[in-house]
């Protein structure tokens, strides 16, 4: 196994363990601080306006983004780490055979 495969198996690894684990806290998280920053711009209470609604959406979908790349970057470094463990034993052996 190359450490590019290694790379992406983790990368994939983090990915679905932030479907099952990091999604509903991601979204949560997300729309809250849109609440609070619409909140912040448009006074409270908050009325259903079209401008309050997009921020709102646009937080919960950065949140989502933003949570879920630090779940491919932290499974795609730790592939890596994996990967690069896995491999080191077979470099030595090459090498000492030289």
């Amino acid at each position: 196994m190359t450490r590019k495969t290694s790379t992406l198996v983790g990368a994939g690894a983090g990915l679905v363990l932030f479907l099952f684990a990091g999604l509903l806290p991601a979204m949560y998280y997300g729309g809250f601080a849109g609440v609070l920053l619409a909140g912040g711009i448009f006074g409270t209470p908050l009325h259903p306006t079209f401008l309050v609604r997009a921020l709102i959406y646009f937080s919960t979908a950065m949140g989502v983004v933003g949570v879920g790349s630090l779940f491919a970057i932290g499974g795609a470094a730790a592939g890596a780490a994996v990967g690069a463990l896995v491999n080191a034993p077979a470099k030595a052996a090459k090498a000492e055979a030289k």
